[in-house]
Order: structure tokens, then sequence, then C-alpha cells
């Protein structure tokens, strides 16, 4: 008998119109990583700067959020996706392209950013009500980890992206980074990590 052929994997329609009308075709590590990204596994992504690899860390997010029915009056921790990035400038970046994409296809999915400079009370309405994503950087993490009822806030969390991860590794803010992702898979065991670099270099260590 013949081996059957693997099935090519390919993005929703409204996410190949969204390519197609911007005359784009998703790259082949863009659409290997959403496929991984939506079977719920863990990967590294090693992609040089301008060769798309942040949105292919989000589209397996992106895709989920859009098919998701939530339900009504729930009161549950409804953050799906926590990206995580070495530089407050860079989260506030990736919000700004991020909300492209989501605002052209029009699938409602809140974005939001936690760093030093949030407002106190956009903090305590982000635990009220969570966004469907949340940029941070490692330093608000540990804050947040380390606050009242961090636990039950986390407890859904679908996906961790940490973005520019080679610039952390090898440093104390790595270590940080380190216990909180050990924290976060503790609190929500069915979560993936996904891992995005600009070097090659070391990708055992970094995975």
């Amino acid at each position: 008998m013949a081996d059957s052929a693997v099935s090519p994997f390919f993005l929703p329609e409204p996410f190949e119109a969204w390519f197609a009308g911007r005359g784009w075709k998703a790259r082949p590590h863009q659409l290997a990583l959403a496929e991984k990204s939506l079977k719920g596994e863990s990967a590294l992504l090693i992609a040089p700067t301008g060769g798309g690899k942040t949105l292919a860390g989000f589209l397996g997010s992106l895709i989920e959020l859009s098919e998701r029915k939530r339900a009504a009056n729930s009161d549950r921790p409804a953050l799906h996706t926590l990206y995580i990035s070495p530089l407050k400038a860079l989260a506030a970046d990736v919000q700004r392209n991020l909300m492209g994409p989501v605002e052209d296809m029009g699938l409602g999915i809140r974005i939001e950013s936690r760093t030093g400079d949030t407002p106190s009370h956009v903090r305590q309405r982000q635990r009220r009500t969570p966004p469907d994503i949340l940029l941070t950087t490692p330093e608000q993490l540990a804050l947040f980890l380390a606050s009242d009822h961090a636990k039950e806030f986390f407890a859904d969390l679908k996906c961790v992206i940490v973005d520019e991860i080679h610039a952390m590794a090898a440093s104390k803010r790595g270590d940080l980074l380190a216990l909180g992702l050990a924290t976060l898979a503790s609190w929500a065991p069915a979560c993936r990590f996904i891992g995005l670099s600009a070097t090659g270099r070391e990708p055992q260590s970094l995975a």
C-alpha cells in the first residue's frame, strides 16, 4: 500500500484573502509555524529581520481567536496570547503592526500592551476584562505574576510568544523570564510556547 500524502496546510479564507489583497503570499515558515501553533505545539522560529517572523508567531493565535465562540456572561479570564518583548518600544511597534491585519479582516480581537508606561487605571481594567492578546516585557510579567489573583488571570492562557529571545537568553533577564515561563506552564498546562529569533546561533540552547 502506498503511503498517504501529507495534506498541505492552508490559511483560512479571510487570511488568504488578506495576503492576496496586498500582493503577498504567506511564506513557508509562516505556514509551518501557524500549523504547529494550531496543533498546540511549541516551537522556535529563526528568521532574518524582515522575514515576517513576528506575524508568523501570531498567525495561529489570530486564527484561533477569529474562530472562537465566547461564552456569554462569562467571568473567566479571557487572555489567549501573551507576547513578551525585550523592549517596550518593540512591543508598541508590534501592537501597531498587528492591529493592521486585525482591523482589515474585521476580526474583533482586542490587543493591548502592559509596560512601565501603562497607567494604573488601564492595568486595573485589564485585570477585570483581559484583552485577547497582551504585549509586555519580562520585568512587567514578573511583577504581574507576583500580584494577587495572577494564577486565575493566566489560567486560560493558550499561547506565549517570546520575541528576540536571543537578546535575553544568556542574561539575568533570561533567567527571570525562564522562571516566569515555568510558572505560566504550571498554571496553564495547555499553553504552547513560541520563540522568535533573528539569529541562528545555538538554536538548541534557545529552544
